[in-house]
Protein backbone atom coordinates (compact mmCIF):
# COMPACT_ATOMS: atom_id res chain seq x y z
CA UNK A 1 0.00 0.00 0.00
CA UNK A 2 1.46 3.68 -1.14
CA UNK A 3 2.10 5.73 1.74
CA UNK A 4 0.14 9.66 1.22
CA UNK A 5 2.12 12.04 -0.10
CA UNK A 6 2.76 14.60 2.86
CA UNK A 7 3.38 18.09 2.12
CA UNK A 8 4.55 20.71 4.24
CA UNK A 9 4.10 24.30 3.19
CA UNK A 10 5.95 27.08 4.44
CA UNK A 11 4.14 30.38 3.76
CA UNK A 12 3.03 33.76 5.13
CA UNK A 13 3.37 37.20 6.09
CA UNK A 14 1.15 38.72 3.07
CA UNK A 15 -0.64 37.30 0.14
CA UNK A 16 2.30 37.76 -1.93
CA UNK A 17 3.72 34.33 -0.14
CA UNK A 18 0.20 32.80 0.75
CA UNK A 19 -1.85 32.61 -2.11
CA UNK A 20 0.65 31.04 -4.54
CA UNK A 21 1.50 28.68 -1.74
CA UNK A 22 -2.25 27.46 -1.63
CA UNK A 23 -2.09 27.50 -5.59
CA UNK A 24 0.54 24.93 -4.95
CA UNK A 25 -1.62 22.72 -2.51
CA UNK A 26 -4.60 22.76 -4.88
CA UNK A 27 -2.39 21.57 -7.66
CA UNK A 28 -1.08 18.60 -5.42
CA UNK A 29 -4.00 17.88 -4.57
CA UNK A 30 -5.08 18.02 -8.29
CA UNK A 31 -2.41 15.58 -9.05
CA UNK A 32 -2.58 13.15 -6.01
CA UNK A 33 -5.77 13.61 -4.37
CA UNK A 34 -5.28 11.14 -1.32
CA UNK A 35 -1.91 14.07 -0.36
CA UNK A 36 -1.81 15.52 2.91
CA UNK A 37 -1.09 19.17 2.76
CA UNK A 38 -0.70 21.58 5.83
CA UNK A 39 1.12 24.76 5.93
CA UNK A 40 3.67 26.43 8.69
CA UNK A 41 3.32 30.09 9.45
CA UNK A 42 3.19 32.26 12.75
CA UNK A 43 0.66 34.44 14.44
CA UNK A 44 1.12 37.63 12.93
CA UNK A 45 0.45 37.53 8.88
CA UNK A 46 -2.90 37.04 7.20
CA UNK A 47 -2.14 32.98 7.23
CA UNK A 48 -4.14 32.80 10.01
CA UNK A 49 -7.70 33.62 8.91
CA UNK A 50 -6.51 33.00 4.58
CA UNK A 51 -4.92 29.41 4.90
CA UNK A 52 -7.75 27.57 7.40
CA UNK A 53 -10.12 29.18 5.01
CA UNK A 54 -8.92 27.44 2.37
CA UNK A 55 -9.40 24.56 4.42
CA UNK A 56 -5.76 23.58 5.16
CA UNK A 57 -4.43 22.80 8.82
CA UNK A 58 -1.75 25.38 9.69
CA UNK A 59 0.68 25.03 12.41
CA UNK A 60 2.22 28.31 13.57
CA UNK A 61 6.22 29.30 15.10
CA UNK A 62 7.71 31.80 17.00
CA UNK A 63 9.38 33.92 14.55
CA UNK A 64 10.43 37.26 13.85
CA UNK A 65 11.34 39.36 10.83
CA UNK A 66 14.16 39.62 8.79
CA UNK A 67 14.33 43.48 8.99
CA UNK A 68 16.90 46.10 9.78
CA UNK A 69 14.20 47.77 11.18
CA UNK A 70 13.92 45.79 14.47
CA UNK A 71 17.10 47.49 15.49
CA UNK A 72 18.81 45.82 18.43
CA UNK A 73 16.05 43.21 17.90
CA UNK A 74 17.72 41.85 14.99
CA UNK A 75 20.62 40.19 16.87
CA UNK A 76 17.78 37.87 18.21
CA UNK A 77 17.36 36.14 14.51
CA UNK A 78 19.98 33.44 15.35
CA UNK A 79 17.75 32.16 18.64
CA UNK A 80 14.50 32.56 16.66
CA UNK A 81 15.80 30.55 13.78
CA UNK A 82 17.04 27.95 15.83
CA UNK A 83 13.90 28.11 18.26
CA UNK A 84 11.00 28.25 15.39
CA UNK A 85 13.31 25.65 13.07
CA UNK A 86 13.03 22.98 16.44
CA UNK A 87 8.79 24.06 16.41
CA UNK A 88 8.78 23.02 12.44
CA UNK A 89 10.99 20.52 13.05
CA UNK A 90 7.93 18.77 15.65
CA UNK A 91 5.53 19.41 13.04
CA UNK A 92 7.09 17.86 10.52
CA UNK A 93 7.52 14.31 12.42
CA UNK A 94 4.02 15.19 13.36
CA UNK A 95 2.83 15.41 10.08
CA UNK A 96 5.30 12.64 8.57
CA UNK A 97 6.29 15.02 5.90
CA UNK A 98 8.27 13.86 3.41
CA UNK A 99 8.82 17.13 1.64
CA UNK A 100 9.01 20.83 2.66
CA UNK A 101 8.27 23.93 0.55
CA UNK A 102 9.06 27.31 1.26
CA UNK A 103 7.20 30.02 -0.75
CA UNK A 104 9.21 33.00 0.90
CA UNK A 105 8.57 35.36 3.56
CA UNK A 106 10.08 34.79 7.07
CA UNK A 107 7.65 32.51 8.67
CA UNK A 108 8.78 30.19 5.63
CA UNK A 109 12.28 30.40 6.65
CA UNK A 110 11.71 28.07 10.35
CA UNK A 111 9.81 25.56 7.78
CA UNK A 112 13.18 24.92 5.77
CA UNK A 113 15.29 25.04 8.86
CA UNK A 114 12.91 22.42 10.19
CA UNK A 115 13.63 20.41 7.37
CA UNK A 116 17.27 20.53 7.41
CA UNK A 117 16.99 19.11 10.96
CA UNK A 118 14.82 16.68 10.41
CA UNK A 119 16.51 15.55 7.20
CA UNK A 120 14.15 16.10 4.77
CA UNK A 121 14.06 17.32 1.41
CA UNK A 122 13.17 21.00 1.06
CA UNK A 123 12.84 22.93 -2.31
CA UNK A 124 12.12 27.04 -1.69
CA UNK A 125 10.01 29.15 -4.92
CA UNK A 126 11.24 32.28 -5.24
CA UNK A 127 8.73 34.76 -6.23
CA UNK A 128 10.36 37.99 -6.56
CA UNK A 129 12.35 39.45 -9.42
CA UNK A 130 14.89 40.41 -6.09
CA UNK A 131 14.62 37.25 -3.24
CA UNK A 132 14.02 38.46 -0.21
CA UNK A 133 15.99 37.86 2.59
CA UNK A 134 13.99 34.80 4.19
CA UNK A 135 15.09 33.16 0.92
CA UNK A 136 18.39 34.54 0.32
CA UNK A 137 19.00 32.57 3.77
CA UNK A 138 17.21 29.83 3.12
CA UNK A 139 18.78 29.23 -0.44
CA UNK A 140 21.83 27.77 1.41
CA UNK A 141 20.18 25.15 3.26
CA UNK A 142 18.95 23.47 0.57
CA UNK A 143 19.92 22.31 -2.99
CA UNK A 144 16.52 22.85 -4.41
CA UNK A 145 15.46 25.66 -5.64
CA UNK A 146 13.00 27.20 -8.08
CA UNK A 147 12.17 31.10 -9.46
CA UNK A 148 9.53 32.87 -10.81
CA UNK A 149 11.56 35.16 -12.98
CA UNK A 150 14.63 33.95 -14.63
CA UNK A 151 16.09 37.50 -12.81
CA UNK A 152 15.94 35.87 -9.36
CA UNK A 153 19.09 33.59 -10.07
CA UNK A 154 21.55 35.93 -10.01
CA UNK A 155 20.31 37.34 -6.77
CA UNK A 156 20.46 33.85 -4.98
CA UNK A 157 23.31 31.25 -3.49
CA UNK A 158 22.98 28.55 -6.17
CA UNK A 159 21.29 30.23 -8.43
CA UNK A 160 22.69 28.68 -11.46
CA UNK A 161 21.14 25.90 -10.74
CA UNK A 162 17.29 27.16 -9.80
CA UNK A 163 14.51 26.02 -12.20
CA UNK A 164 12.10 29.02 -13.40
CA UNK A 165 8.53 27.47 -13.04
CA UNK A 166 7.09 30.68 -13.06
CA UNK A 167 4.69 31.97 -10.36
CA UNK A 168 1.65 29.71 -8.93
CA UNK A 169 -1.33 30.77 -9.01
CA UNK A 170 -5.23 29.92 -8.37
CA UNK A 171 -6.23 27.78 -11.37
CA UNK A 172 -9.64 30.14 -11.34
CA UNK A 173 -6.84 32.90 -13.11
CA UNK A 174 -4.74 29.95 -14.83
CA UNK A 175 -7.77 29.32 -17.09
CA UNK A 176 -9.58 32.45 -17.16
CA UNK A 177 -11.33 34.06 -20.36
CA UNK A 178 -12.35 37.15 -19.50
CA UNK A 179 -14.45 37.73 -22.38
CA UNK A 180 -16.64 34.83 -21.47
CA UNK A 181 -17.16 36.28 -17.92
CA UNK A 182 -17.31 39.37 -18.62
CA UNK A 183 -21.18 40.15 -18.58
CA UNK A 184 -21.34 37.88 -15.00
CA UNK A 185 -18.96 40.16 -13.50
CA UNK A 186 -20.49 43.42 -14.55
CA UNK A 187 -23.77 42.18 -12.91
CA UNK A 188 -21.77 40.83 -9.87
CA UNK A 189 -19.83 44.17 -9.31
CA UNK A 190 -23.05 46.78 -10.28
CA UNK A 191 -21.34 48.17 -13.07
CA UNK A 192 -23.43 50.61 -14.97
CA UNK A 193 -24.12 50.36 -18.49
CA UNK A 194 -21.52 51.71 -20.60
CA UNK A 195 -19.07 52.39 -17.97
CA UNK A 196 -15.55 51.37 -18.05
CA UNK A 197 -13.60 50.01 -15.31
CA UNK A 198 -11.04 50.95 -13.40
CA UNK A 199 -9.72 48.06 -10.37
CA UNK A 200 -7.48 49.71 -7.27
CA UNK A 201 -6.10 46.55 -5.97
CA UNK A 202 -3.66 47.48 -2.62
CA UNK A 203 -2.92 43.87 -2.36
CA UNK A 204 -3.67 42.05 0.55
CA UNK A 205 -3.94 44.93 3.11
CA UNK A 206 -4.99 47.64 0.71
CA UNK A 207 -2.74 50.57 0.11
CA UNK A 208 -3.44 53.90 1.67
CA UNK A 209 -1.28 56.08 -1.26
CA UNK A 210 -3.81 53.84 -3.81
CA UNK A 211 -6.79 54.64 -1.62
CA UNK A 212 -6.40 58.12 -1.01
CA UNK A 213 -5.78 58.68 -5.44
CA UNK A 214 -9.05 56.43 -5.89
CA UNK A 215 -11.02 58.71 -3.55
CA UNK A 216 -9.82 61.94 -5.00
CA UNK A 217 -10.13 60.62 -8.85
CA UNK A 218 -13.81 59.55 -7.67
CA UNK A 219 -14.31 63.17 -6.44
CA UNK A 220 -13.00 64.91 -9.56
CA UNK A 221 -15.25 61.81 -11.89
CA UNK A 222 -18.12 62.63 -9.97
CA UNK A 223 -20.57 63.26 -12.65
CA UNK A 224 -19.46 61.09 -15.26
CA UNK A 225 -20.89 57.93 -16.03
CA UNK A 226 -18.77 56.25 -18.59
CA UNK A 227 -16.46 55.74 -15.80
CA UNK A 228 -16.81 53.00 -12.58
CA UNK A 229 -13.98 52.72 -9.69
CA UNK A 230 -14.01 49.33 -8.32
CA UNK A 231 -11.68 50.25 -4.80
CA UNK A 232 -10.01 47.47 -3.06
CA UNK A 233 -9.46 49.23 0.51
CA UNK A 234 -8.26 46.39 2.94
CA UNK A 235 -10.67 45.77 5.85
CA UNK A 236 -9.34 48.58 7.97
CA UNK A 237 -9.90 50.98 5.45
CA UNK A 238 -13.18 50.44 4.39
CA UNK A 239 -15.49 52.59 6.28
CA UNK A 240 -13.34 55.24 5.91
CA UNK A 241 -13.27 55.09 2.51
CA UNK A 242 -16.85 54.57 1.67
CA UNK A 243 -17.77 57.72 3.81
CA UNK A 244 -15.19 60.04 2.04
CA UNK A 245 -16.74 58.56 -0.97
CA UNK A 246 -20.22 59.42 0.01
CA UNK A 247 -18.99 63.13 0.88
CA UNK A 248 -17.80 63.47 -2.05
CA UNK A 249 -21.11 62.44 -3.75
CA UNK A 250 -19.00 59.96 -6.16
CA UNK A 251 -20.11 56.53 -4.04
CA UNK A 252 -22.72 54.29 -2.04
CA UNK A 253 -22.31 51.64 0.49
CA UNK A 254 -22.43 48.00 -0.55
CA UNK A 255 -20.54 45.42 -1.28
CA UNK A 256 -19.89 43.73 -4.81
CA UNK A 257 -22.30 40.36 -4.09
CA UNK A 258 -25.28 41.88 -3.68
CA UNK A 259 -25.07 42.43 0.39
CA UNK A 260 -24.03 44.92 2.72
CA UNK A 261 -20.40 42.77 4.15
CA UNK A 262 -20.97 44.08 7.62
CA UNK A 263 -25.16 44.81 8.04
CA UNK A 264 -26.53 41.78 6.29
CA UNK A 265 -28.38 44.05 4.34
CA UNK A 266 -29.08 44.78 0.07
CA UNK A 267 -26.58 47.70 -0.10
CA UNK A 268 -27.80 51.12 -1.12
CA UNK A 269 -29.21 51.65 -4.94
CA UNK A 270 -27.22 52.29 -7.63
CA UNK A 271 -28.90 55.59 -8.94
CA UNK A 272 -28.78 57.66 -5.95
CA UNK A 273 -27.62 60.39 -7.63
CA UNK A 274 -29.94 61.99 -10.01
CA UNK A 275 -29.02 60.55 -13.38
CA UNK A 276 -26.46 58.34 -12.92
CA UNK A 277 -25.27 55.70 -10.60
CA UNK A 278 -22.35 56.13 -8.28
CA UNK A 279 -18.70 56.60 -10.10
CA UNK A 280 -16.87 54.66 -7.13
CA UNK A 281 -17.54 51.29 -4.92
CA UNK A 282 -14.94 50.42 -2.16
CA UNK A 283 -14.75 47.23 -1.35
CA UNK A 284 -12.87 45.20 1.31
CA UNK A 285 -11.73 42.56 -0.37
CA UNK A 286 -12.64 40.97 -3.60
CA UNK A 287 -12.75 36.73 -2.94
CA UNK A 288 -13.08 36.34 -6.39
CA UNK A 289 -10.73 37.82 -8.25
CA UNK A 290 -11.04 35.79 -11.13
CA UNK A 291 -14.53 38.30 -11.69
CA UNK A 292 -12.32 41.23 -10.20
CA UNK A 293 -9.94 40.72 -13.72
CA UNK A 294 -13.13 40.28 -16.08
CA UNK A 295 -14.78 43.07 -15.26
CA UNK A 296 -11.44 45.77 -15.03
CA UNK A 297 -10.57 47.54 -18.22
CA UNK A 298 -7.99 48.67 -16.19
CA UNK A 299 -5.91 47.73 -12.97
CA UNK A 300 -3.69 50.12 -10.81
CA UNK A 301 -2.53 48.15 -8.51
CA UNK A 302 1.01 47.55 -6.36
CA UNK A 303 3.76 45.43 -8.34
CA UNK A 304 3.92 42.35 -5.61
CA UNK A 305 5.32 39.04 -7.77
CA UNK A 306 2.12 37.01 -7.63
CA UNK A 307 -0.16 40.37 -9.04
CA UNK A 308 2.41 40.76 -11.83
CA UNK A 309 1.82 37.04 -12.92
CA UNK A 310 -1.67 37.21 -12.88
CA UNK A 311 -1.92 40.21 -14.76
CA UNK A 312 0.33 38.55 -17.04
CA UNK A 313 -1.36 35.26 -17.53
CA UNK A 314 -5.25 37.19 -17.49
CA UNK A 315 -3.92 40.24 -19.73
CA UNK A 316 -5.32 42.55 -17.78
CA UNK A 317 -3.55 46.56 -18.57
CA UNK A 318 -2.11 48.12 -15.71
CA UNK A 319 -1.02 51.02 -14.04
CA UNK A 320 1.76 49.92 -11.61
CA UNK A 321 2.41 52.09 -8.32
CA UNK A 322 5.89 50.01 -6.47
CA UNK A 323 5.26 50.07 -2.93
CA UNK A 324 8.75 52.17 -1.92
CA UNK A 325 9.73 50.17 1.12
CA UNK A 326 9.64 46.92 0.03
CA UNK A 327 13.03 44.88 0.66
CA UNK A 328 15.82 45.45 -2.46
CA UNK A 329 13.00 47.65 -4.19
CA UNK A 330 11.93 44.55 -5.70
CA UNK A 331 8.81 45.63 -6.64
CA UNK A 332 9.98 48.15 -8.67
CA UNK A 333 12.21 45.51 -10.14
CA UNK A 334 8.42 43.22 -10.56
CA UNK A 335 6.94 45.87 -12.24
CA UNK A 336 9.81 46.67 -14.76
CA UNK A 337 8.65 43.04 -16.06
CA UNK A 338 5.48 44.42 -17.58
CA UNK A 339 6.26 48.18 -18.00
CA UNK A 340 9.04 47.34 -20.15
CA UNK A 341 7.10 44.97 -22.16
CA UNK A 342 4.62 47.41 -22.97
CA UNK A 343 1.72 45.84 -20.69
CA UNK A 344 2.23 48.63 -18.09
CA UNK A 345 2.37 52.16 -17.07
CA UNK A 346 4.83 52.32 -14.28
CA UNK A 347 4.51 55.46 -11.81
CA UNK A 348 6.41 56.02 -8.61
CA UNK A 349 4.71 55.84 -5.59
CA UNK A 350 5.04 59.73 -4.37
CA UNK A 351 4.00 60.59 -7.90
CA UNK A 352 0.43 58.82 -7.70
CA UNK A 353 -2.02 61.20 -7.06
CA UNK A 354 -5.57 61.93 -8.20
CA UNK A 355 -4.44 64.46 -11.04
CA UNK A 356 -1.43 62.29 -12.23
CA UNK A 357 -3.95 59.19 -12.63
CA UNK A 358 -6.27 61.43 -14.69
CA UNK A 359 -3.64 62.85 -16.91
CA UNK A 360 -2.50 59.33 -17.41
CA UNK A 361 -5.42 57.05 -17.53
CA UNK A 362 -8.64 58.59 -19.24
CA UNK A 363 -6.20 59.05 -22.53
CA UNK A 364 -6.45 54.95 -21.98
CA UNK A 365 -9.76 54.64 -21.51
CA UNK A 366 -10.83 56.50 -24.59
CA UNK A 367 -8.59 54.52 -26.76
CA UNK A 368 -9.67 50.64 -26.04
CA UNK A 369 -7.22 49.54 -28.98
CA UNK A 370 -4.36 51.07 -26.82
CA UNK A 371 -5.77 48.78 -23.83
CA UNK A 372 -6.32 45.93 -26.00
CA UNK A 373 -2.33 46.00 -27.21
CA UNK A 374 -1.71 46.27 -23.92
CA UNK A 375 -3.41 43.26 -22.51
CA UNK A 376 -1.53 41.15 -25.53
CA UNK A 377 2.19 42.62 -25.11
CA UNK A 378 2.72 40.68 -21.71
CA UNK A 379 4.52 37.36 -21.95
CA UNK A 380 2.67 34.99 -19.87
CA UNK A 381 5.51 32.54 -19.39
CA UNK A 382 4.85 29.49 -16.93
CA UNK A 383 2.53 31.11 -14.59
CA UNK A 384 -0.34 29.49 -15.57
CA UNK A 385 0.92 26.14 -14.80
CA UNK A 386 3.66 27.48 -12.46
CA UNK A 387 1.50 25.03 -9.68
CA UNK A 388 1.21 22.24 -11.60
CA UNK A 389 4.89 22.62 -12.48
CA UNK A 390 6.49 23.17 -8.92
CA UNK A 391 3.93 20.57 -7.64
CA UNK A 392 5.69 17.90 -9.63
CA UNK A 393 8.63 18.73 -8.48
CA UNK A 394 7.37 18.13 -4.46
CA UNK A 395 6.15 14.69 -5.99
CA UNK A 396 9.42 13.71 -7.23
CA UNK A 397 11.49 15.22 -3.80
CA UNK A 398 8.94 12.63 -2.47
CA UNK A 399 10.29 9.59 -4.17
CA UNK A 400 6.89 9.17 -5.74
CA UNK A 401 5.79 8.65 -9.42
CA UNK A 402 4.75 12.40 -11.38
CA UNK A 403 1.55 12.23 -13.22
CA UNK A 404 3.63 14.63 -15.86
CA UNK A 405 6.84 14.92 -17.81
CA UNK A 406 9.35 16.40 -14.86
CA UNK A 407 9.67 20.35 -15.76
CA UNK A 408 13.18 21.00 -16.36
CA UNK A 409 14.57 24.99 -17.26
Amino acid sequence: MRTPLSVVIGAGGTGGHIYPGLALAEALRRADPDAVVSFIGTERGLETTLIPAAGYRLHTVDMIPFDPALGAKRFLLPAALLRSGAQARSVLRTQKAQVVVGMGGYPSAPAIVGAKMAGLPSVIHESNAVPGRANQFAARLTEHLTVAFDGSRAHLSGGERALTVGMPIAASLAALDRPALREEARRAFGVPEGARVVLFNGGSLGAARLTAAAVGLAARWRGRDDVHLLIKTGPAALAETRQKLIDAGAGAAGHPYGVDAEAGTAPHPYGARAGAGPVAQAVPYLDRMDLAYAVADLVVCRAGSATIAELATTGVPAVLVPYPYAPGDHQTHNARVLSDAGAAHLVPDAETTADRLAELIDPLLADPARLAVMGRAADPGNHARAADLLAQTVIRLAGQPTTTREFTS
